[in-house]
């Protein structure tokens, strides 16, 4: 069982866990919108540790072990969201770090890149996008799930199983056994999954757009993108490769708005060698 850490970022609630040697370089990971750090696998934050890097993986807000808020009700602004991971940074005494974002996560840390650039060595941006809404970036059409019984727990992991079902790829097999084993993992975890589900998206809209900004992003970037992501088609990656400069591209074939085991390969080696340095 992979030990938790409480920690106080900004006068919130905040659960972490590490993986390896401090004394290496750090690897902070950020998960999408309504998702706990269970998402980052144990065997995945293991095999970037033994490659030499210090992981760290944390629960947002309303999610995991993390503060929690009624549901609809999040007691924080997206603004404070964005803030969190600086704060998991200094509450464990870390300068600066590689910096993984996925979804929502990857969102953070293009704000986190262009607001405080100093904290980071390397950007990561996976499965994410600079202008979602923008006229010239196509948006998915990604099918919704009925909203299940919040109180019922086997409910709720159905919920999102179908859920991550729904957002995979289509030419690939869907792991639905690996998808089950996490979400039951982070279901149990959560105090309020209804209000994982829904405060993260139900804060205040924050800064605002940020795609002008991408052209002042001076850290190294990687951008990890599936070629059948429902969600954010590839045009959100190849934009962020572009806008971003000396930003690289890795699209990830056959593979949909997730990050299933069958990548994890591709993405260490992609990971591994691009924070080295």
């Amino acid at each position: 069982m992979t030990e938790v850490t409480m920690l106080d970022v900004h006068g919130a609630r905040i659960a972490a866990s590490t993986f390896g040697s401090p004394a290496d370089p750090a690897v902070l990971l950020i998960m999408g919108g309504g998702a706990s750090m269970d998402w980052w696998e144990p065997e995945f934050c293991d095999s970037l540790a033994a490659a030499g890097r210090f992981v760290i993986r944390y629960d947002h807000r309303d999610t995991g072990e993390s503060v929690s808020y009624p549901p609809g009700r999040p007691g924080y602004t997206s603004d404070e969201l964005s803030a969190d991971p600086v704060g998991v940074l200094d509450a464990l005494g870390v300068e600066r770090a590689h910096v993984v974002g996925l979804s929502m996560g990857g969102a953070i840390a293009q704000l986190l890149a262009i607001g405080s650039p100093a904290r980071l060595r390397t950007l990561t941006l996976i499965s994410t996008s600079g202008g979602a809404g923008d006229e010239d970036l196509p948006m998915g059409d990604v099918e919704s799930v009925e909203e299940p019984d919040w109180s019922d727990r086997s409910a709720v992991v159905e919920y999102l199983v179908a859920s991550q079902r729904l957002a995979a790829a289509r030419s690939r097999p869907f792991d639905e056994a690996a998808v089950r084993v996490v979400a039951t993992l982070a279901t149990s975890r959560t105090a309020s999954p209804e209000s994982a589900e829904k405060n993260h998206y139900a804060t205040d809209g924050g800064s605002g757009s940020w795609r002008s900004k991408l052209a002042d992003i001076t850290v190294p970037t990687l951008v990890l993108h599936g070629t059948e992501d429902p969600m954010f088609p590839l045009a959100h990656g190849e934009a962020l490769a572009r806008e971003i400069p000396n930003a690289r591209l890795v699209a990830l074939p056959n593979t949909g708005h997730e990050f299933p085991r069958e990548n994890w390969p591709l993405v260490l080696r992609e990971l591994i060698g691009h924070t080295d340095r």
